[in-house]
């Protein structure tokens, strides 16, 4: 492992796109935050999405944690538009059909109270005669745009995307549109992850 990889996460905020490269004027870019050259996304979260993205310079690394065999558990909080019930929770947690695929099993539970996080800048639109709720959502597959396709499916659509961890790299410590370099024990285990994970899929957007 040479001594110039960077190994990097961020606490993307809402509006900001998976890249450095400006687009289009209305949202922002990751050259905003990390002024770090030649590190690149391993996958990406869309622009209205939050949470943890993974960054580096090691192409090997990212090629292999991109692959479709190397996949790991990702960790959401997602708030959604009422309060899903136990038949809801139950085809979230054994899978629900998504434009003709079905997905695969994943760890679901609705929280009692709102998880601790800032507001979202802007606010979420809310219907005053619809209450919303919060789900943690741990999935091992990355299908395009996933988590917001699901809940849509068992009718409770996402209002609210926040991924909080992959695998055991966390955002704990990390204010929103902070980031950090990876310690020694988070690359270690990274780049042990092809041994720890067999049945993986890669990184997509949420």
């Amino acid at each position: 492992m040479a001594n110039h990889y960077r190994y990097i996460i961020f606490y993307k905020p809402y509006g900001v796109l998976s890249q450095f490269t400006q687009e289009t004027s209305k949202h922002s870019t990751l050259k905003e935050y990390i002024p770090v050259p030649d590190v690149y996304p391993v996958g990406r979260l869309d622009w209205d999405s939050e949470g943890l993205l993974l960054l580096t310079n090691d192409g090997q690394l990212q090629h292999r944690l991109a692959h479709p065999r190397f996949g790991h558990e990702r960790t959401y909080w997602v708030q959604v538009e009422g309060v899903p019930d136990a038949d809801a929770i139950k085809n979230l947690q054994t899978g629900v059909k998504i434009q003709g695929y079905c997905t695969q099993p994943a760890q679901v539970r609705l929280f009692v109270q709102p998880p601790p996080l800032p507001e979202r800048n802007p606010p979420i639109r809310v219907r005053k005669s619809i209450p919303t709720s919060w789900l943690e959502m741990t999935l091992t597959e990355g299908k395009n745009r996933q988590v917001r396709r699901m809940t849509a499916a068992v009718g409770f659509p996402t209002l609210r995307l926040v991924r909080v961890s992959i695998a055991r790299l966390s955002l704990n410590g990390l204010h929103l549109g902070e980031w950090r370099d990876l310690i020694p024990s988070e690359l270690k285990f990274l780049h042990n992850l092809p041994k720890n994970y067999k049945k993986c899929i890669s990184i997509q957007g949420y």
